[in-house]
């Protein structure tokens, strides 16, 4: 008997009313909020504005995930097309099956349709979700918990994932969480990447490349462990050859662009920082205009308390006013007494 394993979730789905809620989904869109959450916090750090990312994101994610299915459903098409299939499950995505290599690839187009819509240089805007990308696909392979699906060989681990499910082929067991191995190496993958990011100031892409290469790395030895049907090249599954083909790549555009394109990128996004001078401006009239209303407040406030001596002035040239007059009024009384007399 066994002491200690992982249990499968007895199902994938819970209908609310005729609405169902499905926890591979439900991964995905954790994942998508998670990735835009990080990616925008990064990108206003590099001087971008807040908002950019989600925007290019409504472009680069549709994409990605039509991407991924059309890999999958190419890579496996007997799952769909061969004798006794329905082509129709080809379009039932919520039943599992995206490949991370087409959603990538695809995803890029549509990020970069965003990122030419606002003038954005494509490489600088991957560096900055990059870290984000690798967390959403942390989240995303709990899926797969759910749907009870890509796990490993057989195993005694404590650690070892439970299937209860038989269809598709599947037989009831003990085997290894391949799907927990690749969440916890692209957790691992997002802390590298935000680590050499800010020690190496990496830029033009080399971010997101570093994201690619390190994932291809631990992808090739959790592919290595499953035991799905998979075609094969040469004794290796195909993602096994994707994985190796991809981190050469990788690695070859990380050397060659630090070689032509030393450091980052000054400027990320076109008038982003005549954004921040306008309101750095705005609030520095603001403080201006209070401190000004201040001193006059304080001046009218002295002007009332000044004590009564300050007013004497006033009063001795009254005083001096009405000596003059009275002068006046004497010098024909004078007169008429100087003529009277004569």
């Amino acid at each position: 008997m066994e002491l200690a394993y992982i249990p499968s979730p007895s199902r994938g789905v819970i209908h609310l009313g005729p609405i169902p809620l499905r926890g591979y989904a439900f991964c995905i869109i954790i994942g998508v909020f998670v990735a835009v959450w990080l990616g925008n916090r990064r990108w206003v750090a590099r001087g971008g504005r807040a908002g950019t990312v989600a925007d290019i994101a409504v472009w680069a994610v549709p994409f990605g995930l039509i991407g991924g299915r059309l890999y999958h459903v190419i890579t496996d098409y007997e799952l769909y097309f061969s004798e006794g299939r329905d082509w129709v499950d080809a379009f039932k995505i919520w039943e599992g099956g995206l490949g991370i290599w087409g959603a990538i690839a695809l995803g890029a187009v549509g990020a970069w349709i965003g990122c030419r819509r606002r003038g954005i240089p494509l490489p600088a805007y991957a560096d900055a979700v990059a870290p984000g990308i690798a967390l959403a696909q942390a989240l995303g392979r709990w899926g797969n918990w759910f749907n009870q699906e890509l796990y490993g060989r057989r195993t005694d681990v404590p650690w070892a994932l439970e299937i209860t499910s038989s269809t598709d082929g599947r037989v009831p067991g003990l085997y290894h969480p391949t799907f927990l191995y690749e969440s916890l190496w692209c957790i691992g993958v997002a802390l590298l990447v935000i680590w050499a990011d800010r020690r190496f100031k990496m830029g033009h892409g080399r971010a997101f490349a570093l994201y690619v290469a390190a994932y291809c790395a631990g992808r090739f030895w959790v592919e290595y462990m499953r035991v799905d049907d998979a075609h094969h090249i040469l004794g290796l599954r195909l993602n096994n050859w994707t994985a190796l083909l991809v981190f050469l790549l990788a690695v070859i555009y990380i050397v060659v662009s630090a070689k032509k394109r030393p450091g980052r990128e000054a400027v990320v996004e076109p008038g982003a920082a005549d954004d921040d001078s306008g309101a750095a401006s705005a609030d520095k009239k603001a403080e201006s205009d209070a401190a000004t209303t201040e001193d006059e407040k304080t001046s009218e406030a002295d002007d009332e308390a000044k004590p009564e001596s300050e007013a004497e002035p006033e009063s001795d040239a009254a005083d001096d006013e009405a000596k003059s007059e009275s002068e006046a009024a004497k010098a024909p009384r004078d007169e008429a007494e100087s003529a009277r007399k004569g």
